[in-house]
C-alpha cells in the first residue's frame, strides 16, 4: 500500500533530521533490563558478570547515538533491547566501537516486500531486515517478528539483527563486499577471499550446512556466516575450523567452550 511507503519516507526523514539536530547522552542501564537480558539473549548469559556490566555500557552507548522508532507498533523495552544487543554482540571484542553509518533503525511489526510493505498478504513478504542506500542511507529497517526469532531460536544458526548490523561493519569502507576492511588486517584479505569462495561454493554444491542464503554473494557470506559464528560457535569450530578461525580474528572474539568465556583476543 502506497500509504505506507509514503508513511516511512516521512519517519526516515524524520529520524534523519532528529540525528542531526539532538545528541542523546548516555543513559543509565535500567536495573530491570538484567533480566530480560538474561531471559532472552544467551550471548549476554553465558558473559561474567563483569563482561555484563561492559555489555550493558556499550548497549546504553549504542542507544544513545541512535534512534529507534516503531512503524505501527509502539516500542517496547524488549524491542530496544534486542536491537541494542544485536549491535553489541558482532563488535563486543572491541574495547570501543560507534556504527558511524547508522542514525536510524525503523522496526516493522512483520515481515516486509521490497517495497517496503507489510500489512498485505503478498507471498514476497519475506525480508526480514535490510540496511539503506541512497535516500535510506544511514537507515536500517528491521521486523519485529524476525528480531525476536534470531533471539528465541538458538539453535537454527541464525540471528537477523546481527546479520544487518554485520553488513552495516561491512559497509564502514564504504563498500558492501563481504570483505571488512574495519576488521580484518591487510594480510588475511587474500586468504578471507579465497576462503569465502572455498565455502559459498560448497554451500551451492549442497555440501555445507551453512544457510543456503550464504552462497547469494560475498556480502551475505559474510552475514550469514557471522550469524553461525555468534549462535553456534562450537559447531561452527568444529565443522569449519579454518572459517571460525578466520572469524576469531576478524571479531576479536573466541567463543567456544574450550576457550575462557568469550575471550577477548
Amino acid at each position: 500500500m502506497a500509504y505506507i511507503l509514503i508513511s516511512v519516507v516521512i519517519v526516515l526523514f524524520a529520524v534523519h533530521f532528529y540525528r542531526k539536530a539532538k545528541r542523546h547522552s548516555v543513559k543509565p542501564f535500567p536495573e530491570d533490563w538484567h533480566k530480560l537480558l538474561m531471559d532472552n539473549v544467551l550471548f549476554y548469559r553465558n558473559l561474567s558478570k563483569d563482561r555484563q556490566l561492559i555489555f550493558q555500557q556499550k548497549m546504553m552507548q549504542f542507544l544513545s547515538e541512535v534512534y529507534i522508532d516503531g512503524v505501527q507498533l509502539e516500542l517496547e523495552e524488549l524491542d530496544k533491547i534486542l536491537i541494542a544487543a544485536s549491535a553489541v554482540i558482532p563488535v563486543f571484542g572491541f574495547k570501543e566501537w560507534h556504527y558511524t553509518n547508522l542514525s536510524g533503525i525503523l522496526l516493522y511489526p512483520d515481515y516486509f516486500n521490497e517495497d517496503m510493505q507489510f500489512s498485505s498478504k503478498d507471498n514476497a513478504r519475506n525480508i526480514g531486515g535490510i540496511v539503506g542506500n541512497g535516500r535510506f542511507e544511514k537507515q536500517m529497517i528491521l521486523s519485529k517478528k524476525a528480531l525476536y526469532h534470531g533471539f528465541k531460536n538458538t539453535t537454527d544458526k541464525s540471528n537477523t539483527g546481527i546479520h544487518e548490523f554485520v553488513h552495516l561493519i561491512d559497509k564502514l569502507d564504504d563498500r558492501t563486499d563481504g570483505v571488512p576492511e574495519r576488521l580484518l588486517e591487510h594480510q588475511y584479505a587474500i586468504p578471507w577471499l579465497n576462503l569465502i569462495h572455498k565455502e559459498m561454493e560448497a554451500i551451492n554444491d549442497n555440501h555445507s550446512d551453512i544457510r543456503k542464503y550464504g552462497g547469494t554473494n560475498q556480502a551475505e557470506f559474510f552475514a550469514v556466516a557471522s550469524e553461525y559464528f555468534f549462535e553456534r560457535p562450537d559447531l561452527l569450530k568444529s565443522k569449519h575450523p579454518e572459517l571460525y578461525e578466520m572469524l576469531v580474528k576478524c571479531f576479536n572474539q573466541n567463543l567456544s567452550s574450550s576457550a575462557s568465556i568469550n575471550k577477548i583476543m
